[in-house]
């Protein structure tokens, strides 16, 4: 039987590599031949859960043959995914994101739930068909809904969400509040990273109307630990933008604390940036997005409607 490959998207975040870790697991279940893979580095936020959970990095793939049965996880847009997808066979799709750019030459499992985490989907198919849960899987769901969820703070938060947490906190008879925070301190260290390994730690690209943009986000404890990097930051930004023919580069750094956030915004299309939430730009390319944590949420789709 040849083997199915399971992955997230491109700039790996902890959802995307806990879920195919999980999903790994669920389809060997099932007696399918299946191995989790990343599409890119492993953040410290990721790394912090898999060390907790004492299981060692997916392997690491940039492309897949023709004919190769996939399964993804936490996205579904061809921009977001390995390259030559188009040339693969997807079987199944776990996800929480819109759907955009999407179409497969043979039926499918598709399952997509307005959800805060894929991790949370996982958990309720888990549930429904009886499979039997270890610390690990739990550990990695758990992780996965604090990091897309922010400790639950997010507007992306559903019950759902709320539910699986509780429910995984209780498996494990830990304090997921404090693990969780502890976690996301882990993943605000940027210390170690160039400026162009930090705007790729959790980059997505978006097309719409022929326009190509890219919309990055970083975690913080402290906006301006990151923001006095501008001006390398910004030079990385405009790297890509010539390199990837973007029309707009976002660049979020979140708060987690204060649940804020500060963007920086380059490229032809940076006014849509005043237009989707009504600010101004200042001189630094820059302005302040209160109350602002989600890109799926509360970023990408004011940005793509003016698109």
């Amino acid at each position: 039987m040849e083997k199915i490959l399971i992955f997230g998207h491109k700039s790996p975040d902890t959802d995307s590599i806990c879920s195919s870790i999980v999903m790994e697991k669920i389809a060997k279940h099932y007696g399918l031949d299946a191995e989790a893979v990343r599409l890119g580095n492993i953040n410290k936020e990721t790394e912090y859960a898999l060390n907790y959970a004492d299981i060692q990095p997916t392997r690491e793939i940039s492309d897949v043959l023709e004919g190769q049965k996939v399964i993804l996880v936490d996205h579904n847009e061809k921009d977001q995914s390995v390259d030559g997808r188009e040339k693969s066979e997807i079987i199944g799709v776990i996800d929480h994101h819109r759907i955009s750019s999407f179409e497969t030459s043979t039926p499918l499992y598709y399952i997509s739930k307005p959800y805060g985490c894929t991790s949370t989907l996982l958990y309720e198919i888990i549930k429904k068909e009886n499979i039997e849960i270890d610390k690990q899987m739990a550990i990695l769901m758990l992780s996965a809904i604090i990091s897309d969820t922010l400790l639950l703070k997010s507007p992306t938060c559903t019950q759902n969400d709320i539910d699986a947490y509780n429910e995984l906190e209780a498996f494990l008879g830990i304090d997921a509040s404090q693990y969780g925070l502890e976690m996301l301190k882990a993943g605000t260290d940027l210390s170690i990273y160039s400026a162009d390994e930090v705007i790729n730690l959790d980059a997505k690209e978006f097309e719409a109307n022929n326009k190509k943009i890219v919309i990055a986000q970083v975690n913080t404890a402290d906006i301006e630990d990151v923001f006095v990097r501008k001006e390398e930051i910004e030079f990385a930004m405009e790297k890509q933008i010539a390199d990837k023919k973007l029309d707009l580069y976002v660049f979020l750094i979140t708060d987690i604390i204060n649940t804020n956030s500060k963007v920086i915004a380059l490229g032809e299309q940076k006014e849509i940036i005043e237009k989707a939430f009504n600010v101004k730009l200042d001189e630094n390319d820059s302005a302040l997005l209160e109350g602002v944590v989600s890109r799926k949420k509360q970023v990408a789709p004011p940005i793509l409607e003016i698109l």
